[in-house]
């Protein structure tokens, strides 16, 4: 017993030890919150599968921690005319094999998503704009637009570029296996276990300066206690989302930091408006209604009113969240900042609710994943009571992510949450409320299939302009008819929060990404 007291206490000391920190290792390893299910940079448009090509591979167009863009792999960019893009290439960019990147290496990465079959959700909307490309030599490409697109620059940030000779005819399984993973990021692939780690080595020649650490390994950890547990054991050296009962104890840790600022996800819910009666509406004692209810914009906008966005920030989210208005956080492009979160006003939501013709309420199911948002289905459950209050009785079904979202995109819900990041209001509109039209991209998260022909020709006339300013305006006003029609209903914007050891400093990104070349020893 005695021995066993000894080596627990050992144990216990070298992990204080070790966040109290002497020097930092030249290893850095990191605890994610959500699996990666494919390494494939054109595949699936899921953030931890982003946030790993980020190391390996690099995008025309960056990014900073604002969400401001700023040059990539493309030194400038120009509209050359209205419907005409030409972006100038760095010279000298290497692939982790070698060669060089040059525009062929560009536009292959540009065509490679639309040639993508099976894909649950790629890339395809970012690239579709694109009508013609144009190798005008070795560093200098164009690309042509059928109609003035102004957003180009922005969604080339999504599309990562890979080897024309590595990934030619490479399959999802042969990036997983690091077979076709030759980018020229800032780290170069070494080994990927399904379920449990992606590990890294740096590259030395990249095209920046080296990153600071040889080694990095993310470790999947989606349990928000084990990832809090990992970080005071020592285990790992820093965690993203670390659970927001957690965030007093950590910031008071001695031998911890954290850093922290408000997201571009914002939380909200997607109203099915397309289909009468909608699968998961009913009167209350459980008849399929035959009007719709969430077709009336009253009905739309009396659920909103039934939520109290403070007290779930202050109480759920225990302050890691502010108060949504916008589908965009305030920081973002085209962002109304006339328009404040709605104000929580029950006795508002059941005058409306009669007015619509339901004063005895009904009932519904709110969908939800319980393990993808911070505090998803707590959220879910506390928004269910507060509907429950103004008459609309609510069952809460939430799952896993991976089968929430299967479901979701089979229009099995009725009321879903989701969580949506992006660089423009435009953007952001053109995917979660535009009228659903595979073929231009528009409505491909619009799972409600809101509709409104104004707000089409808003956000195609955003969109298309080049000139900023003009783009700024329209996307503002384009903002303000989504809010007054609530188009969907914003909760709350989240805070991006991660804990780290203190001898490790981190700049908090809006866009969330845990970058590893990022992290910097702390300077004393």
């Amino acid at each position: 017993m005695l021995v066993l007291f000894t080596r627990r206490f050992l144990q216990s000391a070298l992990a204080l030890l070790a966040l109290a920190g002497s020097a930092p290792a030249a290893d850095l390893t990191i605890a994610i919150s959500a699996d990666i299910t494919s390494l494939d940079p054109h595949y699936v448009a899921a953030q931890p599968n982003i946030n790993i090509g980020w190391h390996v591979f690099d995008a025309l167009t960056r990014v900073d921690e604002h969400a401001r863009l700023i040059p990539g792999i493309a030194a400038s960019w120009r509209a050359v005319n209205p419907t005409t893009w030409e972006f100038s290439l760095r010279k000298g960019i290497k692939f982790h094999d070698g060669s060089e990147l040059t525009a062929e290496d560009a536009a292959f990465s540009l065509e490679r998503p639309l040639q993508i079959v099976g894909s649950p959700g790629g890339f395809a909307s970012a690239v579709r704009t694109i009508v013609a490309k144009e190798i005008v030599d070795r560093y200098t490409l164009r690309l042509k637009t059928a109609a003035p697109y102004g957003a180009l620059p922005q969604d080339l940030n999504s599309i990562l570029i890979v080897s024309r000779k590595a990934a030619a005819n490479a399959t999802p399984a042969d990036f997983d296996s690091g077979r076709a993973m030759i980018g020229s990021g800032p780290y170069k692939f070494v080994r990927f276990l399904r379920g449990d780690r992606v590990e890294l080595a740096r590259f030395d020649g990249h095209w920046e300066a080296p990153a600071a650490w040889d080694k990095v390994t993310f470790r999947v950890i989606p349990t928000d206690t084990a990832r809090t547990a990992a970080l005071l054991a020592g285990d790992v050296d820093v965690i993203e989302h670390p659970p927001t009962a957690d965030l007093k104890r950590l910031r008071e840790h001695p031998g911890l930091r954290l850093a922290q600022t408000v997201s571009w996800r914002t939380i909200m819910f997607q109203l099915d408006q397309r289909r009468a009666p909608s699968p998961l509406v009913t009167d209350k004692a459980g008849r399929p209604l035959a009007v719709n209810p969430f077709a009336d914009v009253r009905v739309r906008r009396a659920i909103s009113k039934a939520i109290n966005r403070e007290a779930i920030v202050e109480r759920v989210m225990e302050g890691a969240a502010v108060p949504a208005s916008n589908v965009v956080a305030p920081q973002i492009f085209g962002h109304n900042a006339e328009f404040k979160p709605e104000a929580y006003d029950p006795a508002g939501a059941k005058q409306l609710l009669a007015e619509a013709g339901y004063p005895d309420g009904f009932a519904l199911t709110v969908a939800a994943p319980n393990n993808r948002y911070v505090n998803d289905e707590q959220v879910a459950q506390t928004v269910a009571q507060m509907l429950a209050r103004v008459g609309i009785r609510c069952r809460v079904d939430a799952m896993p992510f991976s089968v929430y979202m299967t479901k979701a995109r089979d229009g099995q819900f009725s009321f879903a949450m989701l969580g949506w990041g992006s660089y423009s209001a435009d953007l952001a509109l053109r995917s979660l409320a535009g009228t659903f039209n595979p073929d231009t991209g528009y409505g491909t998260w619009n799972w409600g299939r809101y509709s409104n022909p104004v707000l089409d020709r808003l956000i195609g006339q955003s969109l298309g302009s080049v000139d900023a300013n003009k783009r700024a305006a329209i996307a503002r006003e384009a903002s303000a008819l989504a809010v007054r029609e609530v188009a969907n209903i914003p909760l709350y914007h989240q805070m991006a929060t991660w804990a780290m050891k203190k001898t490790i400093n981190y700049t908090a990104r809006t866009d969330e990404f845990t970058l590893a070349h990022e992290f910097r020893p702390h300077q004393r």
